[in-house]
């Protein structure tokens, strides 16, 4: 029997130069054609969570928004928006990083979370890791905790955790690249 890393894997479609050359692009949308196997990779994505106070779930733009919903309902929690500058509609605390690829700027707005909160931050892969920590140094800056950090997929190559583990130790994620 295939397991779920495996799985996935072989569903993950590999885009060479896209968003510019010499990137290797994971395009994770030909998951998204099988909404059961989306059910269990979101209870995957939680599992190393459940034993945890987790009080909202921050998703990052874009791909972040198609499994946090997910998540926050399996744990009967709030789903916050982190986006890219600009897309929010109201008063915002935004944060600079650098991508692998340029520069960018993320955003919540400033009600979203509250602070001592505990927020599990996800986004649909993990590279380089400056997303992830834009959006950690966001919560900290909101005044809440970073309980930890999830990811559909991580390229382990990039060494992205190595960012994330001032703010939390806990990273889970579901396939390594």
């Amino acid at each position: 029997m295939i397991n779920i890393e495996e799985k996935l894997k072989s569903l993950i479609r590999d885009v060479p130069d896209f968003p510019k050359k010499g990137i290797l692009f994971k395009d994770i949308t030909p998951v998204l054609s099988n909404p059961e196997f989306c059910k269990e990779l979101a209870s995957q994505m939680v599992a190393p969570f459940l034993n945890d106070k987790i009080d909202v779930i921050a998703g990052i733009e874009s791909r972040g928004f198609l499994f946090g919903p997910l998540m926050a309902q399996i744990l009967n929690v709030p789903f916050v928006l982190i986006r890219k500058q600009g897309k929010l509609p109201w008063k915002t605390i935004s944060q600079d990083y650098d991508l692998e690829y340029g520069k960018s700027i993320i955003e919540v707005h400033i009600d979203s979370i509250k602070p001592n909160q505990n927020v599990l931050i996800h986004d649909d892969l993990l590279a380089t890791g400056g997303t992830a920590e834009a959006a950690a140094q966001i919560v900290q800056k909101m005044q809440a905790n970073v309980s930890g950090f999830s990811f559909l997929v991580k390229l382990s190559f990039l060494n992205g955790e190595e960012k994330l583990n001032h703010y939390s130790s806990r990273i889970a994620n579901i396939a390594v690249f």
